[in-house]
């Protein structure tokens, strides 16, 4: 291994990864320790491995917050949705998972499509600075987006302002649609949230290693043998890049 790669990844000999919690996807349980358990935290763990350094995972209970924290030497790697706002401090790899994120519409409503709620009137909920929000944040056009903190924070603005649309991944929004009687989830999606490894962007040979482990990752099936490691649903392995 490199020593500018370590140098640039684990400068303290070992490798902090900040973890995004509310990520429910990705992070799945706590050991007895009370440390995070998922996929997430077992793809940092394999790249630690792979550099030959212990492992400290640095938890966020948004990936705001983890974002947030690019450059203020916090952690050395995130695992986190990659975005353009983020990409402008944080360098990034492909993705190696993808979720889904579409609508859910409350009963009676007359949207039947993705297109159809991009329209005068309707109101969206939203979970703030979510991957999926940051995507609507630059694609809806006439459509009014309203955030709170937190996906049941989103649920209970939605449920209580009886707006129009809720946004969400997939795999969250089937579990709120059976407690909303009459409510549906439309079909398709308006994104696909990638979730990525990202460094800082002045680490251009950790980013280059970055980058060819998530493919090797992919292609080995290690990607989708941590998915079936943890019994996840509603998330599937990135295309190559």
């Amino acid at each position: 291994m490199s020593p500018e790669i370590i140098a640039q990844l684990a400068p303290r000999g070992m490798l902090r990864a900040g973890i995004n919690l509310s990520n429910f996807l990705l992070v799945t349980g706590r050991d007895e320790h009370g440390s995070p358990q998922g996929v997430a935290p077992d793809m940092a763990r394999a790249v630690a491995e792979r550099l030959g350094v212990s492992l400290r995972l640095v938890p966020y209970s948004s990936p705001g917050l983890l974002a947030d924290a690019a450059g203020t030497d916090a952690w050395d790697i995130g695992l986190i949705g990659a975005e353009p706002q983020r990409a402008e401090k944080i360098a990034f790899t492909a993705a190696y998972t993808e979720i889904e994120a579409t609508y859910l519409v409350p009963a009676g409503s007359t949207i039947s499509s993705i297109a159809e709620v991009d329209r005068p009137g309707v109101r969206i909920a939203s979970t703030a600075r979510a991957a999926y929000d940051l995507w609507l944040e630059r694609n809806i056009k006439q459509a009014t987006l309203l955030r709170a903190e937190g996906l049941d924070g989103a649920l209970t603005l939605f449920t209580g302002e009886k707006l129009e649309a809720l946004a969400g991944l997939r795999p969250r929004l089937l579990k709120d649609v059976e407690a909303l009687p009459g409510a549906r989830i439309l079909d398709g999606q308006f994104s696909a949230v990638q979730q990525a490894i990202g460094t800082g962007r002045a680490n251009e040979a950790g980013a280059a290693f970055l980058r060819d482990f998530v493919e090797e990752a992919k292609a080995s099936g290690l990607v989708a043998r941590l998915i079936e490691k943890h019994k996840v649903r509603g998330l599937s392995v990135a295309p190559a890049a």
